[in-house]
């Protein structure tokens, strides 16, 4: 790494680097008490929510409602008090690492709140009619709530880039299957992908926040993405981070302008993403030199596969909501495989540093 590269990635604090505070014994007591303190608190909650009495599977006033928004309110909780467990006691905490938190507790709590729904929506489809009793109503919402927040801890104080890219990557399906399933419009799929995102009821706001929420976390991930990764100058990781930024925002943009209001706007920021995503991946061997090969070589197999969806919806073979679903799934997984393979090259670079 250039002596500029290394001083910008010094000047920045890393979200999943934190110095072991506590045993790990102690933070698994830990873990353990924020569990049985979730399970005390969402069951006596639900007493005066459920009202003591049997309620359906899924649904309004149902169990599985109340569990879900109630886990994400308690999985958000756990995760920012974890991270508080392990924060560096030395080093002021800045504005970016409180955004950098916030944005991660309310990912974590919407999957709290999709898991949960389609736990409860598959459970309601298959024993259709049936209702719980009152009594194990409580005991359900209780240990539900503290499986939750007892998971949602242990993530906060054992950060890595690889786990936060699992997070974006179940975030991302878990938000659009969700979405689908629960879109008025049976038909959406003739039109586009971001019909989703126009419907006007539960489906859009899934969709929507699912696109805004993993926007941010795109933008969150580029800061420590790029920290302490051999870069070619101080110049090239600026691009890499500005470029992955810019698609984060783009992200966002695409679920803050829906395309039946913003027509224009959605699909420029739409255009614009999967430019930023190809001049990143034409830039890349240049900026980070250390890039392993065979990460290139998919990348390109992507921008290939792209093109030709891209081709078959010209001629008319495929329809735009298949070329759309081929080209998010394949950007989003290569912004995965991206923060795996800078994970591994921020690793490497600690074991050289160390020995």
């Amino acid at each position: 790494m250039t002596e500029n590269a290394a001083e910008i990635a010094s000047a920045e604090p890393a979200l999943t680097a934190s110095p072991v505070v506590r045993s790990v014994r102690s933070r698994e007591s830990l873990a353990l008490a924020i569990g049985a303190i979730a399970f005390v608190v969402v069951a006596l909650v639900a007493l005066p929510v459920l009202h003591f009495q049997s309620v359906p599977i899924d649904g309004a006033g149902s169990l599985g409602q109340y569990i879900a928004i109630s886990t994400a309110v308690i999985s958000a909780l756990a995760f920012a008090f974890g991270r508080y467990v392990v924060r560096d006691r030395v080093r002021r905490v800045g504005f970016l690492d409180v955004v950098d938190i916030v944005v991660v507790a309310i990912a974590l709590g919407v999957i709290a709140l999709l898991t949960w729904t389609l736990l409860a929506d598959i459970l309601g489809r298959s024993f259709e009619g049936a209702e719980v009793f009152a009594l194990p109503s409580l005991l359900i919402a209780g240990a539900a709530a503290a499986l939750t927040a007892y998971a949602a801890f242990v993530a906060s104080t054992q950060l890595t880039l690889e786990f936060l890219a699992f997070l974006l990557a179940l975030f991302l399906v878990e938000g659009m299957i969700t979405s689908m399933l629960t879109s008025a419009d049976p038909a959406w799929w003739k039109l586009n992908l971001s019909e989703l995102g126009s419907t006007g009821d539960f489906s859009a706001l899934a969709f929507n926040a699912t696109l805004i929420v993993s926007g941010a976390m795109v933008v969150t991930l580029a800061r420590h993405a790029t920290r302490g990764v051999a870069a070619a100058s101080r110049r090239s990781l600026l691009w890499v981070r500005g470029l992955l930024i810019t698609i984060g925002v783009f992200l966002a943009c695409v679920g803050i302008f829906p395309v039946n209001e913003f027509l224009l706007v959605h699909n420029s920021v739409a255009t614009g993403m999967a430019v930023a995503y190809t001049v990143l991946i034409i830039g890349l061997p240049r900026w980070l030199p250390g890039i392993p090969r065979a990460f290139l070589i998919v990348s390109w197999v992507f921008v290939a596969i792209i093109v030709v969806a891209g081709v078959l919806f010209g001629i008319g073979y495929y329809t735009l909501t298949a070329t759309e679903l081929v080209a998010a799934g394949l950007i989003f997984s290569w912004i995965i495989l991206f923060l795996r393979n800078v994970a591994a090259l921020q690793q490497d670079a600690s074991g050289v540093a160390a020995e």
